[in-house]
């Protein structure tokens, strides 16, 4: 399989989007967001291209104007927004990163990595792009990417960023020489004007090929199954593929939304009236055990029926207490059971070559329809 990091990502956000992009290759506008980004990314690049000379503050502006509004069919007001942010960001980032201060080895620098899965017998192609690569004045290189989000990460999120461990991986199949030791990594928020860098170790990449053969074998299930559900988020707002998303679709298909309107309406006003009695009946039964307990009845009578109450016990056992007393004996590998919870918790930090074997081998998957209630009345 041919996969790139952004993929893999997409796929975990929504398996449906995946299969619309990278499978179905239906191709759809970009959003605002990514048409800012790819203008900010361009200006950059040619903000560190010299030709002879390295571009002047004004020029990488108005390579950044040009290229956004060429693509950009936001309004007046909106497109202005935009451009006067992302001015402020190059502008920033200008001042305090004169381009002449660095060695720089490669811009937008494509790569392609082989992942090597052992457990199915497979090799799997990386592919990506890296922003920028610098050699520093000890001989060490790094490897930046710029981010254009607001949110700023803790130094520990940037530890465990599986994309700069996609990076790292795509230097070294480049370089093999390369010392991991000899690879910063640092992600440059522009909005901030921050950046935060961090280290991989030979034993973290082999972590993260891991990761990654984990998820493409996931995708490869998939496939298998012709099955990729969606997954509703707060993201599917910056989504292009809405109107043909069966999570989605319908909202948008006014001719048909008649035909199933009141079963919907009849359906959240019945699970509303359950939910509320549900909560008066919880009360009502602490008003009478209150009563009980207060008057020491152990029943009580009303027009319509009684209600007794009665001392019931649920039994658990100490896990440590009953291996110390069961072990010796033959009949406690019969007893012995799983604790799925915390199974589910480790799981990821186990050899991939173990998390495949308990996935084919151990586990059990029950599938079954549920109808979720979203409170909140969705708007196209």
């Amino acid at each position: 399989m041919r996969v790139s990091y952004s993929a893999l990502e997409t796929f975990k956000q929504c398996p449906q989007k995946y299969k619309f992009q990278e499978i179905d290759k239906i191709r759809v506008p970009k959003s605002k967001e990514a048409l800012f980004g790819t203008a900010i990314h361009g200006a950059l690049e040619f903000m560190f291209s010299r030709d002879p000379l390295f571009p002047t503050l004004e020029e990488v502006l108005a390579h950044f104007r040009e290229h956004f509004e060429e693509k950009s069919t936001l309004p007046d007001a909106d497109r202005a927004r935009y451009v006067e942010i992302g001015q402020k960001m190059i502008r920033n980032f200008y001042e305090k990163n004169p381009p002449w201060n660095f060695d720089i080895v490669d811009l937008e620098s494509h790569f392609e990595a082989l992942l090597v899965d052992k457990v199915y017998e497979k090799t799997h192609v990386l592919v990506g792009k890296i922003d920028r690569i610098d050699k520093l004045s000890d001989g060490s290189y790094e490897i930046i990417d710029y981010k254009t989000n607001r949110k700023l990460p803790s130094q520990d999120d940037i530890d465990k960023n599986t994309q700069l461990a996609v990076y790292q991986l795509g230097l070294k199949k480049r370089w093999p020489h390369l010392d991991a030791s000899k690879i910063k990594l640092s992600m440059y928020f522009l909005r901030a004007q921050e950046k935060f860098s961090t280290m991989r170790t030979d034993e973290k990449l082999t972590e993260a090929e891991e990761r990654l053969l984990s998820s493409i074998h996931a995708i490869e299930k998939r496939i298998e199954e012709g099955s990729f559900p969606p997954t509703p988020s707060a993201l599917c707002d910056w989504c292009g593929y809405k109107p043909v998303c069966p999570a989605w679709r319908h909202l948008y298909e006014q001719e048909e939304k008649p035909k199933i309107n009141d079963a919907v309406r009849e359906y959240l006003e019945v699970k509303k009236e359950i939910d509320e009695r549900k909560k008066r009946a919880a009360m009502l039964s602490g008003v009478i055990q209150e009563y009980m307990q207060k008057e020491s009845l152990d029943r009580v009578f009303g027009d319509q029926g009684s209600i007794m109450r009665s001392l019931q016990e649920r039994s658990d056992w100490n896990a440590d207490d009953v291996q110390a007393i069961l072990s010796p004996l033959p009949e406690w590998e019969s007893i012995l059971s799983v604790d799925t919870k915390k199974l589910g918790k480790i799981l990821p930090s186990l050899p991939y070559e173990i998390q495949e074997k308990l996935k084919n081998e151990a586990r059990i998957v029950k599938k079954f329809m549920a109808l979720k209630i979203s409170k909140k009345k969705e708007k196209k």
